[in-house]
């Protein structure tokens, strides 16, 4: 990008991730000043905040490009703000996961960055909202839910994946399966007990790709719904789905589509947005296709699960 086009809007969540992380986003700074580049950085306060400095950038002429770092919380904030603008986003993970940034491409190395930023290789990207927040990688409801529900009550400052193991290992055994009512673009599709997955992206948490046919700007959703009511069930599909052949069972559906509705029939469900508690059911999800622009490496590909488990691992 010639460095006559304006300047960049740094977006950094000075709280998400570890000192590695951190140690990448004041790398990248460092590239982009060594090229002349004109930076102005914004620090955020809050998910509320990121979203305001993405707003503010999105409408800021001057402005040509936003750098976006952070955990999958803050991609989305910053996101949502630059819905309909032309100012397309760079992101730097920082957080646990990094769902949406895996899906682009990027890892955790700063010649990644180098080359997207290099490369200038843009894409759209789907915004999808739930009830009246945005998501951009995988909304879950029903057990991840419940998982992602128990990890923010006691969650303290930076988490890692061990922090998740508990929270799993009691969801597993004493999940109830409620029962639920899903219907696509205004059709009922499934009515019983089950999980659901919505979203944008081919690899949910460490690499499994629960929706595995997912394209992050083709403007549809895809939804994989395990119809399943117990532990025996539930453990033979997360198998499937480490094998990518979860789609071919008959306790799995799976779609494509712009609207979905999802409703609770007996008890109360949680679900959870990019990592994030979301709202209880019930659920009314729309599609923004092509909502804003990223820049992408060249050539990128999703990290899969090895890539993700050597990273965990380091």
């Amino acid at each position: 990008m010639d460095k006559k086009d304006g300047y960049i809007c740094y977006i950094v969540n000075p709280n998400s991730g570890a000192s590695s992380n951190k140690r990448l986003v004041r790398e990248f700074k460092d590239y982009l000043e060594s090229k002349n580049q004109r930076i102005q950085t914004r620090l955020t306060t809050s998910l509320g905040h990121a979203n305001e400095l993405g707003n503010q950038a999105a409408v800021d002429y001057d402005c040509k490009l936003v750098v976006a770092a952070g955990g999958d919380g803050t991609i989305r904030e910053v996101a949502q703000g630059l819905e309909g603008s032309d100012k397309p986003m760079l992101t730097v993970p920082c957080g646990t996961e990094n769902l949406l940034a895996n899906e682009l491409g990027f890892d955790l190395h700063l010649k990644t960055l180098i080359k997207a930023f290099e490369g200038n290789n843009i894409r759209p990207l789907d915004i999808a909202m739930i009830n009246g927040r945005a998501f951009l990688s995988i909304a879950g409801f029903g057990f991840d839910g419940d998982v992602i529900h128990q990890i923010h009550n006691i969650r303290k400052g930076h988490i890692n994946h061990l922090d998740y193991f508990w929270p799993l290992w009691r969801t597993f055994w004493s999940y109830p399966f409620p029962r639920i009512k899903v219907k696509l673009d205004g059709k009922e599709e499934y009515e019983g007990p089950g999980l659901v997955f919505v979203g944008n992206i081919s690899r949910y948490a460490i690499g499994l790709g629960i929706l595995k046919k997912a394209d992050y700007g083709d403007g549809l959703l895809d939804v994989c719904i395990f119809t399943c009511n117990n532990q025996l069930t539930l453990l033979k599909l997360s198998v499937f789905t480490i094998f990518k052949i979860h789609t071919k069972s008959k306790h799995t559906i799976y779609k494509q589509c712009k609207e979905i509705d999802i409703e609770p029939i007996d008890k109360p469900v949680y679900s959870e947005i990019d990592g994030d508690p979301g709202p209880t059911l019930p659920a009314e999800i729309r599609l923004i296709a092509g909502a804003l622009k990223v820049v992408v490496p060249p050539h990128a590909k999703p990290a899969g699960i090895r890539t993700r488990l050597q990273r965990m691992i380091g």
